[in-house]
């Protein structure tokens, strides 16, 4: 093969195993999942079926996991005021990690008119991996709390996960059960689908493909030069 054409094929080859390394970046497995609520409210049981979306972004060491509802849960017999009502849950963990962890969220903005399904703002909580691998994150007990009573609400149709991470332990983490803070910070990034910094790095090891093939491509230049020189 003739010296351009090697330089040629070497570079061709450099760029190919980059773009392999980026089309092979995990993504979150994440799907929309009806969960059957069984609610324990203080005039008896109601039940309610919501399609629950959870979702997780990359935030310092943890995720910020935010999870919604699209249909509302249980209802109350008398007007909820603005502020009146307090919701948060738990989600429970599986695969490479074990245990739940809380999700939060602010009170009702709006009155809440009586006999109607009560819509749960987005819930939010930090999650820290204890373990690395992937970790799923399935709707647990939902909670609200409005003028002094407690509804709870249970799901009985064995959810599956509306969340998959591939995740890293954080450093100086150990083997164990997980626990999470929660909150639910206005200023917090808008919630995105799976790791960022999964595909940040294996952009970054693709980059290191195409420079080892630049650089094997400046060495055979060069060797190239040394041997036209000594003829």
């Amino acid at each position: 093969m003739s010296y351009p054409k090697r330089t040629a094929a070497l570079a061709s080859v450099a760029a190919l195993a980059g773009s392999a390394v980026l089309m092979a970046a995990p993504a979150a497995r994440a799907e929309v999942v009806n969960v059957n609520y069984q609610c324990k409210t203080p005039i008896g049981d109601k039940s309610a079926v919501s399609p629950i979306d959870i979702k997780g972004v990359k935030s310092g060491s943890g995720y910020r996991i935010t999870m919604s509802w699209q249909k509302g849960v249980s209802s109350s017999p008398v007007d909820l005021g603005k502020g009146a009502m307090n919701p948060s849950a738990t989600i429970r963990l599986g695969g490479a990690d074990t245990g739940t962890m809380n999700v939060t969220g602010p009170a009702n903005q709006a009155v809440v008119p009586a006999n109607t399904p009560i819509k749960i703002n987005d819930l939010t909580g930090t999650y820290t991996p204890k373990k690395s691998g992937k970790v799923t994150f399935t709707a647990g007990v939902l909670t609200i709390k409005a003028l002094g009573t407690t509804t709870t609400c249970t799901p009985t149709n064995s959810p599956g996960a509306s969340l998959t991470l591939d995740v890293t332990a954080a450093s100086g983490s150990s083997g164990g059960g997980t626990r999470s803070d929660s909150g639910s910070d206005s200023g917090a990034a808008l919630p995105q689908t799976g790791p960022e910094d999964s595909a940040i790095a294996l952009g970054t090891l693709g980059g290191t493909v195409l420079l080892a093939g630049a650089a094997g491509t400046l060495w055979l230049t060069r060797r190239n030069q040394a041997a036209r020189a000594r003829r």
